[in-house]
């Protein structure tokens, strides 16, 4: 008898057919206030689940007796708690190769467009505000020789410091709980503590998981160490930050400015101060949105589904070995 596992999340139908010919299928489009009963419902039936963006604890775990695997279409996995996920036996497993480039292009990207003023700029032009030679007052800034510091170095912070050095000639710095001497050797990254690494840097890049060590990690305190000049950039999740006092920091101009794909709480509420303020590049979470690694992140996370209710000790991806 096929096992049944519940999609949670829309994904290309290629792969939504590979988890039909696997598994007793069972879909969601979203999880909404509408269907959340059906929902719960259903998970007495799970084997395994599979989608992304929706909170899996233990209100809804006690609903789903059966459930042996979850597979995370994304590289984090903080929806979920991994100590109850591993107390009770059911594997977890997320997609974290396939999207480091890609999410590491989005935070180069914001290091330029902030820098450089970009959106602010194309505001003028659209706004039919461009007579003439831009004044100085909105010059931008050089990202070039300048000093990158990258908070983590896994595979996001190196990407990122592989751009910033080949492309760049950028000096980096970084932290990160042991030495990653590859990245020393390659882009004679300097490894340091964090603030020393804010103090320093031009360029402040967040590339960490979100953890109970890492959660409001840059506090008023931390960005008031950094230099006037400097400009942080947030790529990893919204809540390592302490998003008031990163309003704070950029209304007094205790930084520079700050480019930000990811908030505190998502979506961003519209009436946020961080939508008034011109010094500030707000992108609605889109690490990973491009069509080739949406895809990939897809059948990677079906491959992990299948690997993880099939294969007694499935050989990548998974979070929580220990849940055996």
């Amino acid at each position: 008898m096929k096992k049944t596992v519940v999609l949670y999340k829309k994904i290309p139908e290629t792969q939504q057919a590979r988890l039909a010919e696997q598994f007793n299928l069972i879909y969601f489009d979203d999880i909404t206030a509408n269907n959340r009963q059906d929902f719960i419902t259903t998970l007495a039936k799970a084997d395994g689940l599979i989608g992304a963006s929706i909170p899996i604890r233990a209100d809804l775990l006690q609903f789903a007796p059966k459930l042996k695997a979850i597979s995370t279409i994304s590289v984090g996995y903080d929806q979920f708690d991994v100590a109850d996920l591993t107390r009770r036996g059911i594997r977890l497993m997320n997609t974290p190769d396939v999207l480091t480039d890609t999410t590491a292009d989005a935070i180069f990207m914001l290091v330029l467009t902030t820098a450089r003023r970009a959106v602010e700029l194309s505001l003028q032009v659209r706004e039919g505000k461009w007579q003439n030679s831009i004044e100085p007052t909105y010059y931008g800034s050089d990202v070039h020789h300048k000093t990158i510091g990258i908070l983590g170095m896994g595979r996001i912070g190196s990407a990122v410091a592989k751009r910033a050095f080949c492309g760049f000639d950028m000096k980096i710095l970084y932290t990160g709980n042991r030495a990653n001497e590859k990245i020393e050797q390659q882009y004679h990254a300097e490894r340091c503590s964090l603030d020393e690494l804010l103090q320093r840097a031009d360029f402040v890049c967040i590339t960490l998981p979100l953890s109970p060590s890492t959660e409001k990690l840059i506090t008023k305190e931390k960005l008031a160490l950094m230099k006037p000049s400097a400009i942080l950039i947030n790529g990893a999740r919204g809540k390592i930050v302490d998003q008031s006092a990163l309003i704070d920091a950029l209304q007094n101009h205790v930084i520079k400015a700050a480019g930000l794909d990811v908030f505190e709480v998502e979506p961003l509420p519209t009436d946020s101060a961080l939508m008034t303020l011109p010094n500030v590049v707000l992108l609605p979470h889109i690490g990973s949105a491009t069509v080739e690694t949406r895809y990939e992140m897809a059948r990677c996370a079906v491959d992990n589904i299948i690997a993880a209710l099939k294969t007694e000790k499935p050989d990548a991806n998974w979070v929580n070995p220990q849940a055996g």
